[in-house]
């Protein structure tokens, strides 16, 4: 009965037919499509105590930072490998993969990680460890393990495997978080040219442009691409809320709220799915930085959030549903979600990722953006200050975090701390210098010290940049991208 995957991977108690459901899964995890949890069961249908077939449902049980999933799945997870005995055929990579879902199900993402780094210096082939791995790199917000957890597989790939051009999307997004723009970009466009269909190799691509402040070709790119990403995959509504922040750079605010209303949160097609919440919170946040007003969005949207009823799980969620409580001036709820994470973390959790991401970051962020709403600009730039160049340690991509980023910016504008902001704005001109955003928060500043002509400098700077995206935006008939 026992099988091999297709890179000659032992498929202990697993049937052809279930292994051919474990390759078509795997395809679309990659692909990021929802046949993958379809996939997933067939696995288990055909051959209930397949290690993989088991492994692959833990997996996916967790990589939606979902807590109802996660507790649904661990208790029949643990009865399945109180089964599993060496004597019963489970190879030493399959035990590792059982004691990596088995890690995270418990709340170590670390150990989980480290342990899906051993499968692949041994097996680089194992797609399954490669793309869990990476995820957990995501989360945990480790750019260096995000690179070369990839990296280090590449020679261990034919570059005529059908899969490899998904596995340089990969490695095109670990380059992008660790600033290497040029590199990734060209390894992005390499993945895309072999799958048009990779949103995750599309993604890589739409990140380097993010961070180099080329959002009119980023707005290029994604429209010469709109029926490779834009529907019919998980990715979908991250990657519009990519196309968002560079309409918003390019000042076309309606755009961004056409966008938001189509595809990132509305009624028609209410969702309550963590991943996509987060970025609806993300882009009204910062619509809320720049005075621009959401109307009814920010109530609407505080409502998804208090519906789930979310218990301590991964602080980066709890961040983006405080950011709708505060936006929708709910501010009891938003406090009410920190007096319930301060109640957790009282205890020691050891193993507990979350824990410790709370404690450093999460609950500061949080408080932070509570005072912000507050107006007590002061007391969040005490908050964010001390935890800027650790902001990271709670997963996400830089340009995620780039609205803890910006608000920590805007609460030293507001709040008067002019040497903070003129530091900061210095920080993000030389980084970046083609952003609007950073040239009007500087017309501001020079405003605060009574500096016109560089205020007006700056400003125009700012104009001349945002031409460039608007044009881009225009060359689609005035659509910009926004779905039908």
């Amino acid at each position: 009965m026992t099988k091999t995957d297709r890179h000659g991977h032992v498929m202990s108690q697993t049937d052809a037919q279930a292994v051919a459901h474990y390759e078509n899964a795997l395809d679309a995890l990659l692909l990021f499509r929802g046949e993958v949890a379809a996939e997933s069961r067939a696995v288990l249908d055909t051959s209930p105590r397949s290690v993989m077939g088991q492994a692959l449902a833990a997996y996916l049980a967790l990589l939606g930072t979902e807590e109802k999933d996660a507790v649904t799945f661990r208790d029949a997870f643990a009865r399945f490998q109180d089964t599993v005995h060496p004597a019963a055929g489970a190879t030493p990579r399959e035990r590792m993969h059982l004691a990596a879902a088995t890690s995270w199900l418990a709340g170590d993402l670390h150990r989980a990680g480290q342990v899906l780094g051993d499968i692949t210096v041994e097996h680089p082939q194992d797609v399954l460890a490669l793309a869990v791995g990476h995820q957990i790199d995501f989360f945990t917000g480790d750019a260096a393990r995000l690179r070369d957890r990839v990296g280090g597989a590449l020679t261990g790939w034919d570059q005529d495997d059908p899969r490899y051009g998904h596995i340089l999307g990969m490695y095109a997004f670990g380059l992008e978080e660790s600033g290497h723009y040029g590199r990734s970009e060209e390894v992005a466009l390499a993945s895309v040219e072999r799958h048009p269909r990779d949103v995750w190799g599309i993604h890589a691509a739409v990140h380097t442009y993010e961070m180099q402040g080329r959002f009119a070709q980023g707005i290029r790119f994604l429209d010469a691409r709109t029926q490779d990403w834009a529907s019919g995959n998980y990715l979908n509504v991250h990657n519009w809320w990519h196309y968002c922040l560079y309409a918003l750079e390019a000042g076309d605010t309606r755009r961004v709220l056409e966008i938001y209303d189509a595809v990132l949160h509305n009624d028609a097609e209410p969702t309550g799915v963590a991943m996509e919440l987060l970025d609806a919170s993300a882009l009204l946040w910062r619509l809320l930085l720049a005075d621009s007003d959401a109307g009814p969005r920010w109530a609407k949207l505080a409502d998804a959030w208090a519906a789930r009823r979310d218990a301590p799980y991964y602080a980066f969620n709890d961040v983006h549903a405080v950011m709708a409580y505060v936006g929708a001036g709910r501010i009891a709820d938003a406090e009410q979600l920190v007096r319930d994470r301060e109640a957790w973390t009282a205890d020691p959790r050891p193993g507990v990722t979350n824990h410790a991401m709370t404690v450093r970051i999460g609950l500061p962020v949080c408080r932070a953006l509570i005072a912000y709403g507050k107006g007590r600009y002061g007391e969040a730039v005490d908050l964010l200050a001390p935890i800027r160049y650790h902001v990271n340690d709670f997963g996400g991509s830089h340009a995620q975090r780039d609205a803890v980023q910006k608000t920590l910016l805007e609460a030293a504008l507001r709040g008067g701390r002019g040497d903070t902001a003129r530091t900061l704005l210095s920080e993000r001109i030389n980084l970046r210098p083609v952003c609007p955003y950073n040239w009007l928060a500087q017309a501001r500043l020079a405003d605060q010290l009574g500096q016109a002509a560089q205020a007006a400098a700056a400003r125009a700077r700012a104009a001349e940049q945002a031409s460039a995206g608007a044009a881009a935006l225009d060359e689609r008939g005035g659509t910009g991208g926004v779905p039908a």
